[in-house]
């Protein structure tokens, strides 16, 4: 395939309709991530569904989803970035619409997975996408700025996804979510054929090859994470994947090593910013997806919330988080990048720590001041780490750090499940009353009756307080490794 020439770029003074692309670009953004979030909700009317799918069926109707989004990130942004991002991001929002269709039409669990899968794919080529072309709209003076009100959405499109899921499933079934998410997919693609600019093609190599290995990597590292949980850390089948993907990373980075032009270039890592950018997105997405797994279920279960109210109930999540991510730059102006960024992850784990305290008979102002602390933190961090991605990598391949920008945010997601889901299966089958089955929540407490309820929901909580803080823990950590590779090195 011959090499595709770079057309004109426009003036660096940026797009005249800066602020329409923004929110549109926002709007697609707020949508695939959403979708995550929404499933969440959804996850006790899945459970009662005809489909009767299994504790690990549930888990990998939440991760196929986030599976593919995440192992074709990278190779859809360096598609972008040759190709045309526009191009990409309307072909990725008609993916992502079938993808829902099928799902929503499914009369079998291996059928929704199919669905799922197909909207990932379709998710992969939109993120990269909307992130370079707010980058691209914008002069460079400002995309600080532009970074900051996308990183908000994304953020802020975990809230929506709960909100909006929630009030979707107030009265209908988890089909509801693919009903809706569809059609306004092709809503975004109207508008975006219409209003969104074109941005220059750029010589970006799409190294079949190395896009392959990193897709295996990526599927190999994301199996042993989700089945984690269910089958077991020392599982053959786990550890298997682990094995896999640590093997053909170590081959990529050779390959790569030795190739004119990959797809991503490992010695961009030696750079002690981009491992800090990558390193820190993934563990504020753990933190943020760890929340969202266990809110929906606590909410509901726990202190028996409607999804309607589940949704609204994390509201403040949104809030601050749209006002911290505005504040973010000017504060790392004024007090400098490191301790921003370092504080913001400390507070999640804070916040992650005080909700380990929380149970059924936790008033929920209690429950949302705790939540707010993590939304702080979240804001604070989240788009100074994005920044810190975009601006390690050449600017004509914006799509390809926009992707790797996007691709720690999914494995962070995943990750996020995966911890918390592994602590809630072992602490709660380990506290359930004798005789009541562990596979799920909602299934403990139908069998348990109204005499073993409040024992059903103790262990719950239990289990769930016990996520937090491994959660917290591991935030923890990560603000420290941060830290030290935030700082400019001696010498």
């Amino acid at each position: 395939m011959s090499a595709i020439a770079p057309t004109a770029a426009p003036p660096v003074t940026g797009h005249p309709r800066r602020g329409l692309i923004l929110a549109l670009m926002s709007s697609c953004t707020v949508l695939t991530i959403a979708l995550v979030a929404a499933i969440n909700v959804a996850l006790p009317s899945l459970a009662s569904d005809v489909l009767r799918p299994s504790s690990s069926q549930l888990l990998w109707i939440v991760d196929s989803y986030v599976i593919v989004f995440a192992c074709l990130l990278i190779p859809a942004g360096a598609f972008g970035d040759r190709f045309g991002r526009k191009g990409a991001l309307m072909g990725g929002l008609a993916l992502f619409a079938a993808g829902c269709l099928v799902a929503a039409l499914a009369e079998s669990v291996p059928l929704l997975l199919a669905g799922r899968a197909l909207s990932g794919a379709g998710a992969a080529l939109i993120m990269p996408a909307t992130l370079s072309i707010t980058v691209h709209a914008f002069p460079p003076e400002k995309r600080a700025q532009a970074i900051g009100g996308w990183t908000a959405a994304t953020g802020v499109a975990g809230v929506v996804g709960n909100i909006g899921g929630g009030a979707l499933l107030e009265d209908a079934s988890w089909r509801a979510l693919f009903w809706s998410a569809g059609p306004l997919a092709l809503a975004l693609l109207l508008v975006v054929a219409l209003a969104a600019p074109k941005t220059a093609r750029h010589r970006a190599s799409l190294d079949l090859p190395g896009s392959a290995l990193l897709v295996v990597a990526f599927l190999g590292l994301l199996y042993g994470i989700i089945e984690g949980p269910e089958l077991g850390w020392a599982s053959a089948w786990v550890l298997g994947g682990f094995a896999l993907a640590a093997a053909v990373f170590t081959v990529y980075t050779l390959y790569a090593l030795r190739a004119a032009n990959p797809v991503l270039d490992p010695r961009l890592f030696a750079g002690r910013a981009l491992r800090a950018g990558a390193f820190g997105v993934t563990a504020t997405f753990l933190g943020m997806f760890g929340l969202f797994f266990m809110n929906a279920q606590y909410l509901q279960f726990a202190k028996g919330y409607t999804p309607l109210v589940t949704g609204l109930a994390i509201g403040p999540l949104a809030v601050i988080m749209m006002v911290m991510t505005r504040r973010a730059a000017e504060l790392a102006a004024r007090l400098g990048r490191v301790p921003v960024v370092t504080g913001g992850l400390l507070l999640i784990a804070a916040g992650l720590g005080l909700m380990s305290t929380a149970d059924a008979g936790t008033h929920y102002w209690v429950y949302a001041a705790e939540m707010s602390v993590v939304a702080l933190g979240m804001g604070l961090s989240l788009p100074l780490l994005s920044t810190v991605i975009m601006t390690a990598v050449p600017h004509e391949r914006a799509g390809l750090g926009s992707g790797l920008n996007s691709a720690t945010r999914e494995v962070g997601s995943a990750l996020g499940v995966a911890v918390v889901g592994t602590v809630l299966t072992a602490g709660f089958s380990g506290a359930l009353p004798e005789g009541v089955p562990s596979d799920s929540v909602a299934h403990a407490l139908a069998v348990a009756g109204p005499a073993r309820h409040d024992a059903v929901v103790d262990a719950f909580t239990g289990a769930m307080s016990a996520g937090f803080r491994v959660t917290a823990i591991v935030l923890a950590v990560s603000a420290v490794l941060v830290a030290m590779w935030l700082r400019p090195s001696r010498g």
